[in-house]
């Protein structure tokens, strides 16, 4: 059991993607799309955010509804992230290894999920 969502693996490892993700649209060519930095970086902080949201409720149902909300996050910085290389922001492999980390951290998350149900019976 942990005491504080600062414990937990999957919350660490967002947290230092969010900062990789800030230095990447710092010296990205999208500097200028105003609008896809902003949601790049709104959604990339409600995966952490909904993790510390849900462990602060102190319920399991509630936790796991919104890890929900950060593997739903997990997907759409994925999606941005595709959508930057559609525009031509960046090539592909430019962000392999950003989509990589947000996929280990939406397994992370699914994983996290599984743990709360079984140990609630949900």
């Amino acid at each position: 059991m942990y005491s504080s969502f600062e414990d937990l693996e999957v919350y660490k490892t967002t947290i230092k993607f969010t900062g990789q993700v800030y230095d990447l649209l710092k010296r990205s060519p999208l500097k200028e799309d105003f609008a896809m930095v902003d949601q790049v970086r709104r959604a990339t902080i409600s995966i952490s955010n909904n993790i510390s949201e849900g462990f602060e409720r102190e319920t399991d149902k509630e936790l796991i509804r919104f890890l929900y909300f950060s593997k739903g996050s997990a997907g759409e910085i994925r999606n941005l992230f595709n959508l930057m290389e559609e525009v031509g922001y960046f090539k592909v492999e430019e962000l392999v290894d950003y989509k990589k980390q947000a996929i280990n951290i939406s397994k992370q998350l699914a994983n996290y999920i599984k743990y709360v149900k079984k140990r609630s019976n949900l």
